[in-house]
């Protein structure tokens, strides 16, 4: 992973840099231990030792969400069209020709943060304030919220 710089700063407040997505590592342990199940023949002893490991009954829905998690990566950040490809935060900073959220007066009461509070919480808001106050640059050498 790279120094952050301001164009990791999303539009939205958080930092591409941070996120697991960005960083690929839960992506590329996923499909490490896909290759080793498939290279143990793992599925065929998960049914044998089903009888004795209850949980081994569940192997190909976890072998499934091994193969979503795979996808889990992100090569871009925000500002070059990474992430949610429909994101309607970046859509508004966008049409109106904010660098980012930080620029509105309205920030701290935007319905467009909603699908953001489940995974992050207010930690987007936190770092809009956070950026408003202190410029981009200082913002990044502070405190940097990703989930609460």
């Amino acid at each position: 992973m790279s120094e952050m710089n301001t164009e990791d700063i999303a539009y939205c407040g958080l930092c591409c840099e941070k996120c697991f997505l960005r960083k690929g590592e839960i992506a590329g342990l996923a499909k490490e231990l896909r290759r080793a199940l498939r290279e143990e023949k793992f599925a065929k002893m998960s049914d044998g030792m089903s009888k004795f490991f209850k949980e081994l009954r569940d192997y190909d829905a976890c072998y499934l969400t091994l193969g979503a998690m795979v996808k889990l990566r992100c090569n871009k950040n925000c500002r070059e069209g990474g992430g949610n490809p429909f994101c309607n935060i970046r859509k508004c900073c966008v049409k109106k020709g904010y660098d980012g959220c930080w620029e509105c007066d309205e920030f701290e009461h935007c319905t467009k943060f909603s699908s953001l509070k489940e995974v992050h919480g207010d930690a987007n808001v936190m770092n809009l304030k956070n950026i408003k106050k202190k410029g981009k640059e200082g913002f990044l050498e502070g405190k940097i919220y990703s989930y609460l």
